[in-house]
């Protein structure tokens, strides 16, 4: 089942696919004029899915949130659920004294899987069909109903995602603000700065500041962060695009080819010529 709210006045696209039965997997496509959040619900078994190409295990109960950049292949869909929203649907940008989740349950950091009790899954199970039934129902309020059940949906998973991820940060808002804007600052500057000092100097904080707080609400520091992203968009531009390796090189930044393939190679075991060869069809 597919159920969409596509406004053509103002190009605002809402999605919900839920239980493909008729296809053994289902994905996004990347789209340059439609590009959407999504948040994967897996509502049965364990399942494979693959992320911008990378396969990965997606656990029963269990949410994951992807950036509206990122693409999603899941074998076998049925239990499977995903809304997909655009940022002119709902910019979580401009509603984030709101939501208060970009840079944290949306990040281009490590997969933020989130698992469900008991009580959070018959509270989804109800907020699904709310879904189902404002999709089917076309009147003047439909957008905004949409609007108030995806804000609550983010809200319900942020909430677990901070439980899960920084079960020490209750009390210590301003760390998980620190950590949040930091993600922010990354998505919008990695392709030129790579250094712990820019961000701090952004944040008014001491690199040593931030090396030290990280670690102490459970996450990466700093500088794995920047690196990580800077890989991850390297793996996407040797998987989506033609441009070379030395196209590649300047675009994120680096000044010498040899260096950025030593780079790469640091993380991924293989250089960017090897990545390339060894991707697999990605349908």
């Amino acid at each position: 089942m597919k159920l969409t709210l596509l406004d053509t006045k103002t190009g605002a696209d809402l999605l919900l696919i839920k239980n493909e039965y008729s296809y053994d997997h289902y994905s996004f496509s990347r789209d340059k004029e439609k590009k959407y959040f999504t948040i994967i619900w897996n509502r049965g078994g364990e399942k494979v899915i693959h992320i911008d190409g990378e396969e990965t295990v997606l656990m029963p109960d269990t949410i994951l949130p992807l950036m509206f950049n990122q693409t999603f292949r899941v074998e076998d869909g049925e239990t499977t659920v995903a809304w997909q929203f655009n940022r002119e649907f709902y910019c979580i940008q401009d509603h984030d004294e709101e939501v208060s989740c970009l840079g944290f349950l949306f990040c281009h950091g490590d997969k933020q899987f989130i698992s469900l009790d008991d009580t959070m899954k018959q509270k989804l199970e109800l907020l699904l069909d709310l879904f189902i039934l404002e999709l089917n129902t076309k009147d003047t309020i439909q957008r905004e109903m949409l609007m108030v059940l995806l804000k609550r949906l983010i809200i319900d998973l942020t909430r677990i995602a901070r439980n899960t991820y920084m079960p020490d940060s209750k009390g210590q808002d301003d760390r998980y603000n620190l950590v949040r804007e930091f993600n922010m600052l990354v998505e919008g500057h990695f392709r030129k700065e790579h250094s712990v000092n820019f961000y701090a100097g952004l944040l008014n904080k001491s690199p040593k500041t931030l090396s030290n707080i990280f670690p102490q609400v459970n996450q990466k520091t700093p500088l794995q962060i920047i690196q990580e992203r800077i890989v991850m968009e390297a793996k996407r531009l040797l998987y989506y695009t033609d441009k070379t390796v030395k196209e590649i090189t300047y675009e994120l930044g680096f000044e010498d080819p040899a260096y950025f393939a030593t780079f790469f190679k640091r993380s991924t075991l293989l250089s960017p010529g090897e990545y390339r060869k060894n991707r697999e069809s990605f349908v």
